[in-house]
């Protein structure tokens, strides 16, 4: 199902391969994972990152644990802490919870057969989480495609952080909106933000839009306000990490100020996620835990200091952006707009 020109994620003969995206757009380079603990490392080290590709990593790490038992006693007896080990590894991330509730939904449902069986039917719900993740990205870029203007002047779309083939399974969200719009020929032009500190802009969009010779623009995430104002970006797509009941959305840093800059310049403001993404259990944006990562990805770019030493640092990961400065949702099953609670609860299917 998978038709990128890369493999953000596979399960191949009893490892995990993962593209190493510490190392774009440099080098292209697959880490292998031969054990779950090096799944683990992956997703909190950012060798793999994206709300949805890390649920699809937690799936498959969970299988490779079980594949590796020699017993029905030692999956039975540690099953709970490996999912405890995997539900550390990323906080914000909804997506992560999501697949590891479904592992463990099969788990209880299998855990009674043999070995094997019990194997077989954790890597074959890892692989429905992965193949479903397709699927569901390419829906989500057919309905995304209807925002994206027809008419024959280009079509400038803003995007922040990475939401494409390598933020999933394949193909993308925010980026899945992108590709579509592009293969069925409508004249786009994407500016991408650099995305500071971890430049998943520069360093991922940029490399995965330039492989699919799309065409696009980096820019500097300061930068994104004047082209606002000079009235020249049309649309901005973002994706998102988890999405509270009432639409407030966590994304990666800087997408907040991105939707009042929207806001303020009139510029239509859509989130594309799937519904895993969307955690019912949570009112609204305050309660979304944000997760603060090293002060060296501030201080430093790759292994170069660019600060003074010792200086105190703050580097939350994710931010929240309100309903209100938000058009829609594009999801598989459609578009969400407001009333963004109600909406969301309908399509959902929320008693």
């Amino acid at each position: 199902m998978e038709d990128n020109k890369f493999h953000t994620i596979k399960f191949e003969n009893n490892v995990i391969k993962m593209i190493d995206q510490r190392k774009l757009p440099k080098k292209e380079e697959y880490f292998i994972c031969k054990n779950y603990e090096h799944v683990i490392f992956a997703i909190k080290e950012m060798v793999i990152r994206g709300a949805p590709a890390i649920g699809v990593a937690a799936g498959f790490g969970i299988a490779l644990f079980c594949i590796q038992s020699k017993s029905k006693d030692v999956i039975i007896n540690n099953f709970e802490k490996i999912c405890k080990e995997f539900a550390k590894s990323r906080p914000t991330a909804v997506n992560l919870f999501w697949a590891i509730k479904r592992m463990k939904k099969k788990f209880e449902a299998t855990k009674a057969q043999s070995l094997a069986e019990i194997q077989d039917t954790l890597l074959s719900e890892a692989t429905n989480i992965y193949n479903e993740d397709i699927l569901t990205n390419r829906l989500i870029g057919e309905h995304g495609n209807k925002i994206i203007s027809k008419k024959s002047k280009r079509c400038n779309i803003l995007t922040h952080c990475n939401a494409g083939a390598l933020a999933t399974a394949g193909y993308g969200t925010a980026l899945g909106v992108i590709r579509t719009a592009h293969d069925s020929g409508k004249n786009i032009h994407v500016f991408v933000d650099e995305t500071r500190p971890f430049l998943q802009g520069a360093r991922l969009t940029a490399w995965e839009l330039m492989k699919e010779k799309i065409p696009c623009t980096l820019i500097c995430d300061n930068m994104a306000g004047f082209l606002m104002n000079k009235n020249i970006i049309d649309v901005i797509v973002v994706g998102a990490d988890r999405i509270a009941a009432n639409g407030d959305t966590a994304n990666k840093i800087g997408t907040y100020s991105l939707s009042v800059l929207a806001k303020e310049n009139n510029v239509p403001f859509y989130v594309a996620a799937p519904i895993s993404t969307f955690d019912m259990t949570i009112k609204n944006g305050k309660e979304i835990p944000i997760e603060e990562r090293s002060g060296k990805e501030i201080t430093h770019i790759f292994s170069e200091q660019i600060s003074p030493d010792n200086i105190q640092t703050f580097n939350p990961a994710f931010d929240v952006t309100p309903n209100r400065n938000i058009t829609g949702i594009i999801t598989e099953k459609g578009i969400i707009t407001e009333p963004f609670q109600e909406n969301i609860r309908s399509v959902i299917n929320v008693d």
